[in-house]
């Protein structure tokens, strides 16, 4: 069974840090890019950023870039989301995914085959 759990949202001051955690398994994680997405109330869900095991690299949408950094465990088929110097308008509900083959589209990674449940993050002004 393939799960992708993400935890490590909460709510923070403005300026602050979290760091998100998204644990794979049911699937082979080094053949997969595995993407963060958010969704705040009443916007289409974002794109934040991306990492490709097997391509080697990584995708940061504009709002995210300078400010967080992927990251990934492969030993415990974890990928990492390090958000620093967050503002109020990152406040959303963030969700990871995994693709095998993946684009990159106006809003971000394209063509994910799963998907896991969302952590809040809030940030106060």
């Amino acid at each position: 069974e393939v799960q992708l759990q993400a935890s490590g949202g909460g709510l923070v001051q403005a300026g602050g840090s979290l760091r998100l955690s998204c644990a794979a398994s049911g699937f082979t994680f080094d053949d997969y890019a595995i993407a963060w997405f958010r969704q705040a109330p009443g916007k289409e869900r974002e794109g934040v950023s991306c990492i490709s095991h097997k391509e080697g690299n990584t995708y940061y949408a504009d709002s995210a870039k300078g400010r967080f950094t992927i990251s990934s465990d492969n030993a415990k088929n974890t990928v990492y989301l390090q958000m620093n110097s967050l503002k109020p308008e990152d406040t959303a509900v963030y969700y990871c995914a995994a693709g095998l083959d993946i684009s990159y589209g106006s809003s971000g990674p394209e063509g994910m085959d799963y998907w896991g449940k969302g952590t809040q993050v809030t940030v106060s002004s």
